[in-house]
C-alpha cells in the first residue's frame, strides 16, 4: 500500500493509475485555480460619485437579497466610508448649526435619521445572513464528515466480514453514498480519504475469490471513464472558455471518484483524457493571452483618460456657464472611461482611484463654488427684500415727483444687485414690480385726468384768442379788452405741452396785433402798453420769479451793452469834431447817439417797470 500525492492509500497493481491520476489531478486543480482567477471577469466598478443616502439605502437592500457574498463583501466594504462620510458630514453640520444657535458641544446629540436606521439594519441582516450562510456550509461539512465516519465504520465491518455475493453490492453502494456524502472540513479530507482508500484496498484483497466482479468493476469503470474522455474532447469545441474550463473541472472531480480501470487501460485512458484536458487549457491559455492583451491595452486607454481627468481636479472658474461646459466634458471622458472595459486586476485598485479622485475632486469643487453662489444670491434676496420693502411703503403716496425719483432709484438698485435663488426670482420680482406698477399706475390716473383738464384749458384759451381776434378785426379792441381777456388766458391752468408753445405764441401775436390796431393811442403808448402786458404775464407764470429775474438780467445786460455803444459813439464823435471835414460823419454819428440814448432809456424804464411791486403797475395799467 502506497499514499500517492493526493493521501489516499492504492493497490499496488492500481499504483501507476492513481499515480498517475494524482499528478493529472494535481496539475489540473493547480491550472483550474489559475485559470478561474485570470477568467474571473472583473465587475463593473459601481460610481458613488452622485450617490445619496437613499441610494446607498436601495443598493443595500438589493445585495441582502443576493447569494453572492463575495460580491457582496467587497461593495459592502466600499460603500459603507462613503455612507458614514455623507453621515459624519450630516452630523457635522447639525453640530455647526447647534453651536452657531448658542449650544455647547458637549450638549449635542445627533439624532440619525431613518435612511440612517434602515443602513444600518440592512447592513446587519446582509451580515447575519452571510454568517449563517457560512455557518450552514460548516454544519453541512460536518454532517459530511459525521456521514462518512459512519460509511467507514461500515466498511470496516464489511471487510472484517465473511464472504458472500451481497457484501460486493453493499460494498459498491458504500462507494456510491461516499461519493455522494459531500465535502468535509479541510482538517479532515486527508485522513478520511486516507481511510477510506486503505478499507477499499483491504476489501479487494481479502475477497480473492470476487476477482471476477472486480475486473467486471474495472471494466464498468472503464467505459464510465471513456464517457468521460468523450466528453472532455467535445469541450474544444465549446464557444465559451469559461463555461469549457469550469465543465472539465468537473470532469476530472468524476474521473477522480470512479474506481480503478484493468492495468493495460491505463496509462492510454488517462493519456487520452489528458490530450482533450490540455487542448482545452491550451485554448484557455491564449484567450488569457488575448484577455491580457486586451487588458493591457485597456490599461493604457484609461491611463490616457485619467491624465485628462487629472486636471479637472485643479479647474475653478467664477462663472456658471464654465463650470457647466466643463461638467459635460467631464461626463464625456466618464462615458468613454466605462465603455473601454476591465484592465488587470492588480493596476485596477490604483487606476481607478486615480481616475475616481480627480473625478469626485472636481464635483466638489463645483459644489463648493454653488454652496459660495447659493450664499451670495442668499444675501442677494435679502438686499431685494430690503428695495421691495421700500417700495411697498412708498407705493400709496401722493407726493407724485418726489416718491417717482425715489422708486426710480430703487429701480436702478434693483439692477445693481446679483441674481437671487432660482426659486424665489419670480416671486420676489413680482413683488416688486407691483408696488411699482401700483404708484405708476395710480399716477398715470392723476396725469390723464390732468391732461383732460389741460385740454379743456386749451380750448378756453382759443376761445379768448378768437375773441381778440374778433374785436381787433371790427376795430373795437381797447387797453381794458387786452388786459382784461390777458387775465383770463392767464388765469386758465396749463394746456397740453406739446401746445404749450404755439398757443403762447398765438396768444402774444394776436396782442401785439390788438395793440397796434388801436387808433388812438400813439406808437410810444402801444409799446408801454405792450410791454405792461407782457410784464404782466410774466407775474401771472407760476414761475414768475425765475422768468422775471431772466428777463431782468436780459434787459441789464442790454442797457450795458447801451451805455458802452453810446460811450465808443460819443468817443468817434469827438475825433471827427476835430477834423474840418467830417460834417457829413458827425451828423451821423449824432444821429446814433440819439437813436443809442431813446434806447438805453426805453431800457431803462423797462428795468423800473420791472422792479415795481404787481400792485403799482395793476395801478399804472389802470
Amino acid at each position: 500500500m502506497i499514499v500517492n500525492e493526493n493521501g489516499l492509500l492504492v493497490e499496488k497493481d492500481g499504483l501507476e493509475q492513481m499515480a498517475s491520476e494524482g499528478e493529472a489531478l494535481h496539475g489540473v486543480g493547480s491550472s483550474s485555480t489559475n485559470a478561474e482567477a485570470h477568467l474571473e471577469m472583473e465587475e463593473s466598478p459601481i460610481d458613488f460619485t452622485n450617490f445619496q443616502k437613499a441610494d446607498y439605502v436601495e443598493l443595500a437592500k438589493e445585495l441582502a437579497k443576493s447569494d453572492n457574498y463575495k460580491r457582496t463583501d467587497t461593495l459592502v466594504k466600499e460603500m459603507k466610508p462613503l455612507y458614514d462620510a455623507i453621515r459624519n458630514g450630516e452630523r457635522k453640520a447639525a453640530l455647526d448649526r447647534f453651536q452657531a444657535d448658542g449650544g455647547i458641544a458637549e450638549d449635542f446629540e445627533f439624532r440619525a435619521d431613518e435612511l440612517d436606521h434602515q443602513f444600518d439594519a440592512t447592513l446587519k441582516l446582509i451580515r447575519d445572513k452571510r454568517q449563517a450562510h457560512f455557518k450552514h456550509l460548516e454544519d453541512q461539512k460536518n454532517a459530511s464528515l459525521h456521514k462518512k465516519a459512519e460509511i467507514l465504520e461500515k466498511l470496516r465491518t464489511l471487510v472484517d466480514g465473511e464472504d458472500s455475493p451481497q457484501a460486493f453490492h453493499q460494498f459498491k453502494e458504500l462507494q456510491k453514498e461516499w461519493k455522494n456524502s459531500g465535502p468535509v472540513p479541510m482538517a479532515h479530507i486527508k485522513p478520511m480519504w486516507a481511510n477510506y482508500n486503505a478499507l477499499v484496498d483491504r476489501f479487494y484483497d481479502h475477497r480473492n475469490i470476487y476477482f471476477e466482479l472486480k475486473e467486471l468493476d474495472r471494466r464498468k469503470n472503464l467505459d464510465a471513464k471513456k464517457e468521460l474522455c468523450n466528453r472532455a474532447e467535445k469541450l474544444i469545441e465549446v464557444t465559451s472558455i469559461q463555461e469549457a474550463v469550469r465543465e472539465l473541472n468537473e470532469l476530472h472531480n468524476e474521473f477522480k471518484h470512479i474506481g480503478p480501470v484493468p492495468t493495460e487501460e491505463q496509462e492510454p485512458l488517462w493519456q487520452r483524457f489528458k490530450a482533450a484536458s490540455d487542448a482545452v487549457y491550451v485554448k484557455r491559455d491564449a484567450f488569457v493571452a488575448d484577455l491580457q492583451q486586451e487588458l493591457t491595452k485597456n490599461l493604457a486607454l484609461k491611463e490616457a483618460i485619467g491624465e485628462e481627468v487629472n486636471a479637472f481636479g485643479s479647474y475653478t472658474s467664477d462663472r456658471i456657464k464654465e463650470w457647466n461646459e466643463k461638467t459635460k466634458a467631464i461626463l464625456e471622458l466618464q462615458k468613454i472611461w466605462d465603455a473601454i472595459g476591465a484592465v488587470p486586476r492588480a493596476k485596477q485598485k490604483d487606476i481607478n482611484k486615480k481616475f475616481w479622485g480627480s473625478f469626485k475632486l472636481f464635483f466638489h469643487n463645483k459644489s463648493a463654488f454653488f454652496k459660495k453662489l447659493d450664499e451670495e444670491r442668499s444675501k442677494n434676496l435679502k438686499l431685494k427684500e430690503e428695495i421691495v420693502a421700500k417700495a411697498v411703503a412708498l407705493k400709496e403716496s401722493t407726493d407724485w415727483d418726489k416718491t417717482s425719483n425715489e422708486l426710480k432709484i430703487l429701480q436702478t438698485q434693483w439692477k445693481e444687485v446679483g441674481p437671487v435663488p432660482e426659486k424665489w426670482r419670480d416671486k420676489i420680482y413680482v413683488q416688486f414690480k407691483e408696488a411699482c406698477d401700483f404708484f405708476f399706475e395710480q399716477r398715470r390716473g392723476l396725469q390723464k385726468q390732468a391732461d383732460q383738464e389741460q385740454e379743456v384749458n386749451l380750448t378756453k384759451k382759443e376761445t379768448i384768442i378768437r375773441q381778440l381776434e374778433e374785436l381787433t378785426a371790427n376795430k373795437a379792441v381797447t387797453i381794458a379788452d387786452v388786459q382784461n381777456l390777458r387775465s383770463q388766458f392767464n388765469g386758465l391752468g396749463f394746456v397740453p405741452k406739446q401746445s404749450m408753445a404755439s398757443i403762447k405764441s398765438r396768444f402774444t401775436e394776436t396782442v401785439n396785433k390788438a395793440i397796434a390796431s388801436i387808433d388812438n393811442l400813439s406808437d410810444h403808448d402801444k409799446s408801454q402798453a405792450a410791454l405792461e402786458i407782457e410784464i404782466s404775464t410774466l407775474r401771472d407764470d407760476p414761475q414768475s420769479d425765475r422768468k422775471l429775474f431772466q428777463r431782468e438780467q436780459t434787459i441789464r445786460k442790454q442797457i450795458a451793452k447801451a451805455e458802452n455803444d453810446i460811450g465808443v459813439l460819443e468817443n468817434n464823435l469827438t475825433f471827427f469834431e476835430r477834423s474840418k471835414n467830417a460834417s457829413q460823419m458827425k451828423e451821423e454819428y449824432g444821429n446814433k447817439i440819439k437813436e443809442a440814448t431813446a434806447h438805453l432809456k426805453e431800457l431803462k424804464k423797462q428795468l423800473k417797470m420791472l422792479q415795481q411791486p404787481a400792485e403799482t403797475l395793476a395801478k399804472t395799467n389802470s
